[in-house]
């Protein structure tokens, strides 16, 4: 799509009627057999048996695991594998968790929330694309003409695309945890300027924390309200939240010198250190939900946006927000998307184990939220979400 056809167009405020007086209208999820979601029954149970695998052991890959999977409306699958809290600390001499009581253990369940960690930048990306929906928002406008006081980053001309595609030159991260107050984590941020030329790509949270707050200063409304009112509350997402999230799964014994920060276990509480620092709502992180949650989303963007009577984006906006190299969303990974990738699925991962692919071609989505900090962080293993994936999309094949 032209840049100026997504500048320029205004589309359906999300979740409210048509313009024209009809109702927007889409199919609900519904949870049924694989024959009926077009899916080899076979391929599903291997799914099914596999990710319960990756919570066994005393070493599992996760401590524990739901996977929710499906095709057009209906979900074929949602399981839930090991534990949600299963250690009550690290030991840093034995290097390995120790594990609380088998009474004291609290199981995994289809409705535990998990931290979402990176898969906050898709609702961030999201909020972003229903201002340029809405014309409030320019994809290609300079970063400067919302936020003057970012010196660095005006005088360098970055984009609002190059902050979607991660294309601005920004480093990774700032040690925001390391200050003291928020006016002095405010300060580094603005005094930031990219680390190498605009349109370098680097994949850096700092571009969805800029974005947060271009979006903030041009609504006057923060990003934990505009997740809400304009994606969650429309789609019936109750589950997805900014943190605090009691009953979440557990995620990490944080402590130096593996961890930034010296928190303890920690359940309910953003994972990311920068989020943490920031309050808890962040646009590189923060968010919690499930899988039936988050399936809602992928079923929403499949169906160009709608779900049941709400919209939260028109068709063309969600396939701008899709379309190679995709805005917030990675295209064709198949590092984590396994043999998902090639055709256009869709799709990010979470630094504490979730992951999420969507994939227009086949209709299919893909949904693995896992703990797998628990009761440490590790080397990244993308193998288990990639293998999840390629069994979804052999059961299409399959089918």
């Amino acid at each position: 799509m032209e840049p100026a056809r997504a500048s320029g167009r205004r589309g359906c405020p999300p979740g409210r009627r048509d313009p024209g007086g009809g109702q927007l209208s889409a199919p609900r999820l519904r949870l049924d057999t694989a024959q009926r979601a077009g899916l080899d029954p076979g391929g599903i149970e291997r799914l099914v048996r596999e990710v319960h695998g990756l919570t066994a052991g005393d070493r599992p890959w996760a401590a524990g695991a739901v996977v929710v999977a499906g095709r057009g409306p209906v979900i074929a699958v949602a399981e839930a594998a090991g534990w949600a809290v299963r250690y009550a600390a690290h030991d840093p001499v034995a290097d390995r968790g120790v594990e609380l009581p088998p009474g004291e253990r609290v199981p995994t369940t289809v409705d535990t929330p998990f931290d979402l960690a990176s898969l906050t930048k898709l609702f961030t990306a999201l909020a972003a694309v229903q201002q340029i929906e809405r014309g409030t928002l320019g994809i290609d406008a300079r970063v400067g003409a919302y936020l003057p006081d970012f010196r660095a980053v005006a005088a360098a001309g970055v984009t609002v695309r190059q902050l979607l595609t991660h294309t601005s030159g920004m480093r990774p991260e700032l040690p925001l945890y390391e200050r003291p107050d928020a006016a002095s984590r405010l300060a580094m941020l603005r005094a930031e300027g990219p680390a190498g030329p605009p349109g370098t790509p680097v994949y850096s949270d700092l571009n969805p924390i800029l974005l947060q707050h271009v979006l903030e200063r041009l609504t006057g409304r923060p990003l934990d309200v505009l997740v809400r009112d304009g994606i969650t509350r429309p789609l019936g997402m109750t589950a997805t939240r900014f943190g605090p999230c009691p009953g979440a799964a557990a995620t990490e014994d944080q402590r130096r010198p593996w961890a930034k920060a010296d928190r303890g276990m920690l359940r309910g509480e953003v994972h990311d250190e920068n989020a943490w620092a920031l309050g808890g709502v962040a646009g590189h992180a923060g968010l919690f939900s499930t899988g039936r949650d988050l399936a809602v989303l992928c079923r929403a963007l499949l169906a160009g946006g709608a779900y049941g009577p709400a919209r939260i984006l028109g068709p063309d906006f969600v396939e701008l927000l899709l379309a190679p190299p995709g805005l917030g969303f990675a295209v064709d990974q198949p590092w984590f998307m396994g043999e998902l990738a090639g055709r256009g699925a869709a799709g990010h991962t979470g630094f504490t184990g979730t992951s999420l692919v969507l994939d227009p071609a086949t209709d299919t989505f893909l949904v693995l939220l896992a703990n797998t900090v628990h009761p440490r962080r590790r080397p990244p293993d993308n193998t288990p979400r990639a293998a999840a994936a390629t069994r979804l999309a052999r059961a299409v094949r399959d089918a």
